[in-house]
């Protein structure tokens, strides 16, 4: 079978372990800068390019950033149009991407997560933090990633210069209710195919109450409860990824969801948890795609 990765960084330990995992099952890899291809959009024979090259994958196994979402899901799109079999479809990494929409949807379907509450105007503060049950809260940059954009404030005062300075420069937030239980910990479980095939729990690095391992946070292998396990999956199934990590809080009320991700990092899960996720990601491929249907 053919497999593409779709990577800027062909060097990144998630790209490197999918061509390993891809390998070792005797698959033919090749690994993609996605903002160097470009397309030939037409009805009679649709084209994804790449330095001159038509491209002809089986399937393909999106690695888009998040500041390279449009136009990363449109090459996505492109190979879904041409009948390239795409691990996580172009719809479902919009959906999970857009912070807000995607909350809406988790919300939509019964998904447990921190109260949040959105507003445009600075004048509407004071609502907004009724909403949650006032402070401390956590203040969220709509467009953030890996614990960038992302503030503690811990004081009414605190809250209103934050918001104020977030929307002074015309940023998107969310304001979300602090779930002081959590002790500065999250759970990462990864879902492969509607399964829970991994699962860890971060720590944050004292002082700090995100726990981004890019941020200094450490991380443990961890069994997840029933609730737990069936909440990563559902939420993964609303977005419609069949590769997702999906990052929890244990709570007082049971996990609450706080992102879903389209494409999850692969060290930290697989040092944590001693399992070649990277290898179930290839052995989904396998028993989803048809090799034939491209000859």
């Amino acid at each position: 079978m053919n497999i593409g990765i779709l990577s800027r960084n062909s060097s990144l330990y998630s790209t490197r372990r999918l061509r390993e995992a891809a390998e070792e099952r005797g698959h033919n890899v090749g690994i993609v800068d996605y903002l160097r291809c470009y397309m030939n959009i037409t009805s009679a024979k649709p084209k994804v390019l790449f330095r001159g090259d038509e491209l002809g994958f089986d399937a393909v196994i999106p690695r888009i950033g998040a500041s390279h979402t449009f136009y990363g899901s449109a090459v996505v799109r492109q190979f879904e149009t041409m009948g390239v079999y795409a691990v996580n479809e172009s719809q479902a990494i919009d959906r999970s991407r857009d912070k807000l929409r995607s909350l809406q949807l988790l919300a939509s379907h019964g998904v447990g997560m921190p109260v949040t509450s959105y507003a445009h105007s600075t004048q509407d503060i004071a609502g907004l933090l009724e909403i949650v049950g006032g402070t401390p809260v956590v203040v969220k940059l709509l467009e953030g990633t890996q614990g960038l954009g992302v503030v503690l404030a811990e004081t009414r005062k605190a809250a209103e210069s934050v918001i104020t300075a977030f929307r002074q420069l015309d940023a998107n937030i969310l304001v979300q209710e602090f779930i002081k239980e959590s002790k500065g910990a999250d759970v990462r479980a990864f879902v492969i195919g509607g399964r829970v095939v991994a699962a860890m729990r971060r720590q944050g690095a004292p002082g700090e109450f995100r726990s981004n391992l890019h941020r200094g946070g450490s991380a443990e292998q961890i069994k997840l409860t029933r609730s737990e396990r069936a909440t990563a999956i559902k939420a993964a199934r609303v977005m419609g990824l069949n590769v997702a990590g999906v990052d929890l809080l244990q709570s007082e009320r049971g996990p609450l969801v706080l992102e879903v991700n389209s494409s999850p990092g692969l060290e930290g899960i697989e040092a944590a948890s001693g399992i070649d996720v990277a290898g179930r990601i290839i052995e989904f491929i396998e028993d989803n795609t048809d090799p034939e249907a491209h000859r």
